[in-house]
C-alpha cells in the first residue's frame, strides 16, 4: 500500500475539514484518530504478519508529510506515537529486540506517547530533571514534571525516563519505562492553550511516585551523551517524521498562496489577476526553491535510517539539520504565503491564519537552533577548547 492509498484525498478532505474547527475550540482531534486508526494508521510500522503496513521511516515520512497537509497538529500529536513504534523497528533492523513488544501491543490498537520532555532540561535525552527511584524488585517509582505530552486525552502507553542519581557509584544512570493509562501515580493538567498545533493536547503530565514494574524498564544509561543505538534511534526518528510534518505544512501553504493569487485581482492594473505581478512571482518562486530544496533531504535522511547507512560521527548533524531546515523553511513559505495573500488571511478562520500560528511551534521542539548549530559545528570542527 502507498501512503496515497493509505491516506486517500477523500480521507484528507474529512480531516481538513475538521481541523478549523479543533483549532476554534482547542479541543483534542478525537474524529480524525477515529479514521485514522480504522485505516491502519498507527501501524505504519507493524509488519505486515501482524497486521500492519511494514513501512519503513521513509514511507513513514511520506504518510506525515501528506497528513500534514491536511491537519498539521493532528500529524503532530500522532508523530509521538510513530516515534515510539519507529523506534522500536529501527531497533529491531539492527539486531535489537528490546522494544518488539511495542509493536506487539501497538498490533493490537494500544497508542503510544511521548513523556520525555522536561521544563528548563536543556539536556534533552543525556540528562533528566525527573527522579527514578529503584525498588528492591528491579522497578521504579518516578517523580517529576513532563512537558508537551502529546495525545494526552488518548494515549495508552506512556514513555518516560528519570535518574537515579545513586547508579553507577554516583555518577548516575537514566532509567526508561513505560507506564500504561490505568497505573497509579500521575496527573494529566488541563493546561493546553497555545498559540498553535491546539488539537494536539499536549498537556503537562506530572508524575508523582508513578510505579513502572521491572519488565517494563527497557532501558538504563550512563547520564550523558552516549552510543547506546536507543538514542540513535529516539533521535532519528523523532527529527525526521517532525521534520516531515512541517513538510507538510509548508507544502500546503505554498499551495494555498498559489491558489489565493490566482483568485486575487488588482484594481490599479485593471483587474489583472496578482498571478501577471512580477513582485508576487517573485515571492511565490522563493517560496517554491525553498520547498524543492527540503523534499530531497527528507527523503534521502529516511532512506539512509532505512538502508543502515553508516553516516558515523555524521548522523546527528544530519537529523538536527534535517529537523532545523524543515521548521525555519515551512515559517518562511508560511510568511511568504501570507504576504502574498493579501489581507484576507490575517483573518481568523482562514487556513493560513492557522498554519502561521502552527507553523511556530517548530522553533521549540527538540532540537533547538542553538544546540543544532553546536552539534554541526563540533562535528566538523571539534569541540570548543576548554
Amino acid at each position: 500500500m502507498t501512503p496515497e492509498e493509505l491516506l486517500p484525498d477523500s480521507l484528507l478532505e474529512r480531516i481538513r475539514g475538521r481541523a478549523a474547527g479543533y483549532d476554534r475550540d482547542n479541543t483534542f482531534f478525537h474524529e480524525d484518530l477515529r479514521e485514522l486508526a480504522a485505516a491502519g494508521y498507527l501501524k505504519l510500522f507493524v509488519s505486515t504478519s501482524d497486521g500492519g503496513m511494514g513501512f519503513g521511516l521513509e514511507a513513514a515520512a511520506q504518510c506525515q508529510r501528506r497528513l500534514a497537509t491536511a491537519a498539521p497538529a493532528t500529524a503532530l500529536a500522532v508523530n509521538m506515537h510513530l516515534v515510539w513504534t519507529g523506534v522500536a523497528q529501527v531497533l529491531g533492523a539492527r539486531g535489537d529486540q528490546s522494544l518488539d513488544f511495542v509493536l506487539k501491543e501497538a498490533a493490537n490498537g494500544e497508542i503510544f506517547a511521548y513523556g520525555n520532555s522536561e521544563a528548563g532540561n536543556d539536556s534533552v535525552l543525556f540528562d533528566s530533571r525527573t527522579t527514578a527511584t529503584p525498588s528492591p524488585d528491579g522497578g521504579y517509582s518516578f517523580t517529576g514534571t513532563k512537558i508537551f505530552t502529546s495525545l494526552s486525552p488518548a494515549w495508552t502507553r506512556l514513555g518516560i525516563f528519570g535518574k537515579d542519581s545513586e547508579a553507577r557509584d554516583g555518577d548516575g544512570e537514566l532509567v526508561h519505562g513505560f507506564i500504561t493509562r490505568d497505573t497509579a501515580g500521575y496527573r494529566i493538567l488541563d493546561d493546553w492553550d497555545t498559540l498553535g498545533m491546539r488539537a494536539s493536547q499536549s498537556s503537562t503530565t506530572v508524575l508523582e511516585g508513578v510505579r513502572v514494574p521491572a519488565e517494563r524498564i527497557f532501558r538504563k544509561l550512563p547520564v550523558g551523551p552516549n552510543p547506546d543505538p536507543l538514542i540513535f534511534a529516539i533521535f532519528a526518528c523523532f527529527e525526521t517524521l517532525l521534520a516531515a510534518v512541517y513538510t507538510g505544512l509548508g507544502e500546503r501553504a505554498l499551495a494555498e498562496g498559489v491558489e489565493t493569487v490566482k483568485r486575487r485581482t488588482s484594481f490599479k492594473n485593471g483587474g489583472r489577476s496578482y498571478a501577471q505581478d512580477p513582485d508576487i512571482r517573485w515571492k511565490v518562486a522563493e517560496a517554491a526553491m525553498a520547498m524543492d530544496n527540503l523534499y530531497p533531504q527528507l527523503k534521502t535522511v529516511a532512506s539512509d535510517v532505512d538502508a543502515l547507512a553508516d553516516h558515523g560521527p555524521q548522523w546527528f548533524p544530519k537529523l538536527v539539520g534535517l529537523k532545523v531546515n524543515a521548521t525555519e523553511t515551512a515559517r518562511r513559505v508560511v510568511d511568504l504565503a501570507i504576504r502574498v495573500s493579501g489581507g484576507s488571511s490575517y483573518f481568523r478562520g482562514s487556513e493560513l491564519e492557522r498554519l502561521y500560528r502552527d507553523v511556530l511551534a517548530g522553533m521549540f521542539h527538540p532540537s533547538d537552533d542553538e544546540s543544532a548549530h553546536n552539534t554541526v559545528a563540533n562535528a566538523w570542527l571539534g569541540p570548543l577548547e576548554p
